[in-house]
């Protein structure tokens, strides 16, 4: 499966952005999806999880609250609304698909990323 992230963009403190994550070749329902962060000089940052139902999602304890991931299916499609955006969010954001859900935190689980989008909050 390949994928494409969009929906970056630079947002003041405060704002809101919403990163859609694309999937061609293959059906998206076959995959959980994850979204991560990579901040400059700083280690990739697990960020949100979301089952291949929907039924299951997770989040970084920094975000909860704030982002909400949700997708659908039937565009191949999964999202992540990015609402009181900090400066600390700015990070480039990568989602990434694996059809295990075992451990959705970890980078190393999935098989498939995407490009990734830049977002950056100015304060």
């Amino acid at each position: 499966v390949q994928l494409q992230a969009s929906g970056g963009g630079l947002v003041q403190a405060g704002g809101s952005l919403r990163l859609s994550c694309a999937a061609s070749g293959r059906a998206l329902i076959g995959y959980n999806i994850g979204w991560f962060r990579q901040a400059p000089g700083k280690e990739r940052e697990f960020v949100a999880a979301i089952s291949r139902s929907g039924a299951t999602i997770m989040y970084v304890d920094s975000v909860k609250g704030r982002f909400t991931a949700s997708r659908d299916n039937a565009k191949n499609t999964v999202y992540l609304q990015m609402n009181s955006l900090k400066p600390e969010d700015t990070a480039i954001y990568y989602c990434a698909a694996d059809r295990l859900w075992s451990n959705p935190s970890l980078g190393s689980e999935y098989d498939y990323w995407g490009q990734g989008t830049q977002v950056t909050v100015s304060s």
